[in-house]
């Protein structure tokens, strides 16, 4: 069964759905299945169960509002992808808050060319785990913030949330 919990925040409710403690999804929606339905067929035939509490992921997202930036950082994520995906997510990790990286940085942190900075564009775009998988932090350098898949606002008030407290 895939668990899944809506928390307040002042970007927005944001829903997060676990299996056996990882964090398979979230994302800034008050609707869980719109991140169920993004899930692998395998994971969404387990079903889906809102629940009251997922105990420390939920206990990490409190943190993480709190100030403490680095509470994200701690909750074991697992999402599907290629191993070239797989290492630009886990390079997305390493970006610390209240720093950001340009897309060509991220392909470089994850043993890439610079030039492979659209691979790094996709897998954000792809990325199925925010804020925990910190795609936010991406930034195009030719300035602005670029997308986000929850609207630029929330991208912003990441961004201005980390920077207020790193």
């Amino acid at each position: 069964m895939i668990e899944a919990q809506l928390l307040p925040t002042p970007a927005g409710p944001l829903a997060l759905l676990a299996r056996d403690g990882v964090i398979v999804a979230a994302g800034f929606t008050a609707d869980p299945t719109e991140m169920f339905v993004r899930l692998s067929p395998a994971l969404q035939a387990l079903g889906l169960d809102v629940v009251e509490d997922l105990g420390a992921p939920a206990e990490a997202v409190r943190a993480y509002l709190a100030g403490d930036l680095d509470a994200l950082d701690t909750v074991p994520v697992e999402q599907p992808g290629t191993p070239t995906r797989k290492r630009l997510h886990q390079a997305l990790r390493e970006v610390k808050a209240g720093t950001t990286v340009s897309y060509a940085e991220l392909a470089e942190r994850a043993g890439m060319p610079r030039t492979a900075a659209r691979a790094a564009g996709s897998a954000c775009a792809q990325n199925l785990i925010a804020p925990f998988v910190p795609c936010h932090r991406v930034l195009p350098t030719a300035g602005g913030f670029g997308g986000y898949y929850y609207g630029v606002p929330v991208k912003q008030w990441l961004l201005e949330h980390e920077s207020a407290r790193a």
